[in-house]
């Protein structure tokens, strides 16, 4: 689920930029040396879900999730020696959820439980105008009772004297901690000792074990004419330590019971491309297609496309629709469908082969004078998506932006 959440939020978040630039970007001769404040953004979103594959049940049993989300964004700009141009990004998120299956972990019964998470980051950004670059750093964290997250970036980008070209590259490093939160029945005597004695985290009664993640991005991108840009993306992703999960049961084929097991390492390979068209003033068509194959097996196709239109120069209207589809993993089977012989094992039907479509619409509002007596108010954006994965798995999602300047 939280993965589709925010794709949403980051694709909603992206979109904001779809007609015209922001005041930093005018024609004014004019550049701050202090750091002020341009931007706000604040995101809420809501998703839902039903399902019949949980994986904390062994790939049965109910999926119904409910999750609400609440992000700030604030974005400071101040100009320095050279013209340089400085901008620092703090967000802060905070999720809530609620599982039906969340109670299998601990005891009988379906009552819903919940769970929180928490999330701030914070980037800057330095562009240099004379050598046409961006050079950028960021550090992000994530709390949550099983899961903890600690990731740094950087970016750095160049775009052609013309400015039609743009070649952009980003890294990433994830170190997290998973903590060891069994099913009641599979808790293990050792499960008393305390986190730090396994070398995670620092909460007593429950160890940690680790996993990190290395990822880059790579991006170019081309302005091919006034109506036609096109962008070629590779992203190159690998993984190491524990990266399953404790609570997720398997049941193998002779009836007897155990928790998820998969490799210590994982790469992953995603390459795309986006063409994006415009057909005049009023329709921009945003068309997206990547390729996926990983070492655990399973191989993907992504293809999406967004039309925005503008109804009148302060509204705009863009449906969207992606469809998706996967096979299966090495590691994956059904309920009682694998040996308990096998090296590895999951039944999370996110390993599964499956096809999925996810489609909706999108309205931005943008007032010329703010709106509700805010005249800082400069966008209003809502945004709906359901979800449909041929497991059997639907969601919906609403999201709601709102922009001050």
């Amino acid at each position: 689920m939280r993965k589709i959440c925010l794709t949403v939020v980051g694709s909603f978040l992206l979109f904001i930029n779809s007609f015209g630039q922001s005041s930093a970007d005018s024609t004014s001769d004019y550049h701050s040396s202090i750091l002020r404040l341009e931007e706000t953004n604040l995101v809420s979103n809501y998703y839902s879900q039903t399902g019949n594959h949980s994986a904390i049940t062994g790939g049965i049993g109910t999926q119904q999730l409910n999750d609400y989300s609440n992000i700030i964004e604030l974005k400071y700009v101040k100009w320095g020696l050279m013209d340089r141009k400085t901008t620092w990004n703090f967000d802060v998120g905070l999720d809530h959820h609620t599982a039906a299956s969340s109670a299998y972990v601990s005891k009988s019964g379906a009552s819903k439980t919940g769970g929180t998470r928490f999330y701030p980051s914070a980037d800057f950004q330095v562009e240099n105008n004379e050598k046409r670059t961006t050079f950028g750093l960021g550090a992000a964290l994530s709390f949550e009772y099983t899961y903890q997250s600690y990731s740094v970036n950087a970016l750095y980008s160049k775009h052609s004297v013309d400015k039609n070209s743009e070649f952009s590259a980003k890294a990433n490093i994830f170190l997290d901690a998973v903590k060891m939160v069994y099913p009641s029945e599979l808790r293990p005597v050792t499960s008393a000792v305390t986190s730090a004695s396994s070398g995670g985290g620092s909460t007593p009664g429950i160890p940690s074990k680790l996993r990190s993640t290395f990822a880059a991005s790579f991006t170019f991108s081309h302005v091919v004419n006034k109506n036609m840009q096109v962008a070629f993306i590779g992203d190159v992703v690998a993984q190491g330590g524990y990266l399953g999960l404790p609570f997720h049961r398997v049941y193998f084929t002779n009836k007897t019971v155990g928790v998820e097991r998969l490799p210590s390492s994982r790469f992953k390979l995603p390459v795309g491309v986006r063409f994006n068209y415009f057909a005049g003033d009023k329709v921009i068509f945003r068309t997206y297609y990547r390729y996926y194959a990983d070492s655990w097996g399973i191989s993907a196709h992504t293809a999406s496309i967004e039309t925005a239109v503008k109804i009148t120069p302060f509204l705009s209207v863009s449906p969207f629709y992606r469809y998706y589809t996967q096979t299966t993993s090495d590691y994956f089977d059904p309920k009682y469908g694998r040996p308990v012989t096998a090296a590895y094992f999951t039944s999370n039907y996110d390993y599964s082969a499956f096809n999925s479509n996810y489609e909706g619409i999108n309205f931005r509002f943008t007032p010329l004078k703010g709106l509700f007596g805010i005249t800082s108010l400069s966008m209003i954006e809502f945004r709906y998506g359901h979800y449909v994965q041929t497991t059997g798995l639907k969601g919906n999602n609403f999201s709601l932006n709102l922009r001050f300047k």
